[in-house]
């Protein structure tokens, strides 16, 4: 909620009056309503938890770094924001959105020394999406589901959003990378007529 970022950004900026790197990293497919199942509410879900609260820190950070002509935002969303996501268009349509934002915001706050990139995850193994279990018989799949040829994890995201957020990628800005194995440049969704769903990692060939 808005008035809880003012308080939290209050708080952060009493002690850190300098901030300069924002890393915006929440976001959530649950719960996961199928389109022709949706109302305005579960829409609602959606936008608050994936691109209200971008906006809202951000908002808050940004003055800050545009005073001190020193920042770098990072904007965590997925790589469902770069290609078509039959599971649920709304989210795919706000994750979209977030990464549409990264590079507006990157060319209205550049000059100003504030750099805005965001990054895409996919196929990375965390308690909100376990990509191992149920698997286990098929992990010699991976080179098929993946370029790269392995699951990814958090310190892969990680070492990329350090990347972007120190000065390294000092000329970097308005780009969303997709840290995901090679799955965006190699792969896409598939209809399996056996488990009667889109599946990104087939059972079988």
């Amino acid at each position: 909620q808005p008035d809880a970022v003012a308080g939290f950004a209050a708080q952060v900026l009493a002690t850190r009056p300098d901030v300069s790197v924002l890393v915006n990293n929440v976001g959530d497919y649950r719960p996961l309503v199928r389109f022709a199942e949706s109302t305005p509410e579960t829409w609602h879900t959606m936008y608050a938890v994936n691109l209200q609260h971008l906006f809202a820190v951000t908002h808050a950070f940004l003055p800050v770094m545009v005073a001190h002509r020193r920042g770098s935002i990072v904007n965590i969303h997925s790589v469902e924001a770069m290609r078509g996501y039959p599971g649920d268009p709304v989210y795919g349509a706000m994750k979209a959105a977030a990464a549409a934002f990264t590079t507006d915001l990157a060319i209205s706050a550049g000059r100003h020394g504030v750099r805005v990139n965001g990054i895409g995850p996919d196929l990375i193994q965390t308690s909100q999406v376990d990509y191992l279990t149920g698997y286990e018989q098929q992990a010699d799949l991976w080179p098929s589901w993946a370029p790269a040829g392995r699951l990814g994890w958090p310190a892969d995201v990680a070492r990329v959003a350090l990347f972007l957020a120190c000065d390294l990628s000092s000329y970097v800005t308005g780009h969303n990378l997709a840290v995901d194995g090679g799955s965006l440049a190699g792969g896409r969704w598939f209809f399996s007529p056996a488990e009667g769903r889109f599946v990104n990692r087939p059972r079988s060939l």
